[in-house]
């Protein structure tokens, strides 16, 4: 579906919906046309190829979608691909989108798959900023990944917030659940924005330090600074790997802690029971020669014998902090 077209000419966007079939007529050497596409079929790229002359390799990554972020260069244009992402707090999981973007010197063209980071507001943006559009398609470029990169801050921040309550019921001894399962879907989250990030910053790093046919050197820094704001992010996801490894680990260790307190009280409870369980069984050979069985104080004294030595064990037990 095509969201939206239109044609820019020295900044300003002109009137009514860009066609294809006059671009000739209406395109002059400062102006680029702006198209929007949405999970596309093939019919509506054969439409938009009229006037953009694409890849047949640039068709098939946007009509598969599920590439990783990366940049390519075809002759004077650059093809690039991003993920876009959503954090579902909910159910704690991240929703994940993609972008490809087709920047030529005198046209642009991206294509969205999934609903995260609608671009309906950078357009608007842009719109406002005529000095900005006047740098051509590279500054529709670098809003978009700009766009995309500070959609990533809220997604981070709240992992980090899920992190720190999943570390804090770790730590609390009352809580009466164990979240293994939590901590686990939250490093698998962890580990998906990984792989939507790292693989970003080198083609950022491209686009900051490198010529193009169609980003002005006035964009550059730009592009440092968004590549600067994606190397902070993914710093952050590195270290919120790191910590839910060593909260994992903790977890673990209060469990096998906890399992050796239990081991404790059982052995220490089988101890104690096996006094009087020794005793009665020695009484249970029906010896009959047993000195007590004659006397009148035999049966209480073997029994107070038998309490004091369970009173006894379990205070043993008790000081060495077994029960």
């Amino acid at each position: 579906m095509i969201v939206d077209s239109a044609l820019y000419h020295d900044g300003v966007r002109q009137p009514g919906r860009f066609d294809t079939t006059n671009w000739h007529e209406r395109c002059g050497a400062d102006a680029f046309s702006w198209t929007g596409l949405f999970e596309p079929t093939k019919a509506e790229f054969e439409q938009i190829r009229v006037h953009i002359d694409l890849h047949d390799l640039v068709v098939e990554d946007a009509l598969n979608a599920h590439q990783r972020p990366k940049l390519e260069g075809y002759g004077d244009a650059l093809f690039l691909v991003l993920k876009t992402a959503k954090y579902l707090a909910d159910i704690e999981e991240v929703e994940f989108g993609e972008i490809q973007v087709f920047v030529t010197p005198h046209a642009v063209l991206h294509v969205r798959h999934n609903a995260p980071s609608r671009l309906t507001s950078v357009r608007a943006g842009l719109e406002q900023t005529p000095e900005i559009l006047r740098l051509g398609p590279g500054a529709v470029l670098h809003a978009i990944v700009d766009h995309v990169v500070d959609d990533y801050e809220p997604v981070v921040s709240e992992i980090e917030s899920d992190v720190r309550e999943v570390e804090r019921q770790v730590f609390n001894r009352h809580a009466g659940q164990n979240p293994v399962e939590r901590i686990y879907g939250l490093m698998r989250s962890v580990l998906l924005v990984q792989d939507a990030l790292v693989p970003l910053l080198a083609p950022l790093e491209a686009l900051a330090n490198k010529r193009y046919a169609v980003v002005a050197d006035e964009l550059r820094q730009y592009f440092r600074d968004a590549h600067d704001h994606l190397a902070a992010l993914t710093q952050r996801v590195d270290t919120l790997h790191d910590l839910l490894s060593g909260i994992l680990a903790a977890n673990l260790t209060q469990v096998s802690i906890r399992q050796n307190e239990d081991m404790r009280k059982i052995s220490a409870w089988v101890a104690i029971a096996a006094v009087p369980t020794m005793v009665a069984g020695v009484y249970g050979m029906n010896f009959d020669h047993m000195p007590e069985l004659r006397s009148r104080w035999g049966y209480p004294v073997v029994i107070t014998v038998m309490v004091s030595a369970c009173v006894w064990l379990h205070r043993k037990f008790k000081t060495a902090g077994w029960l």
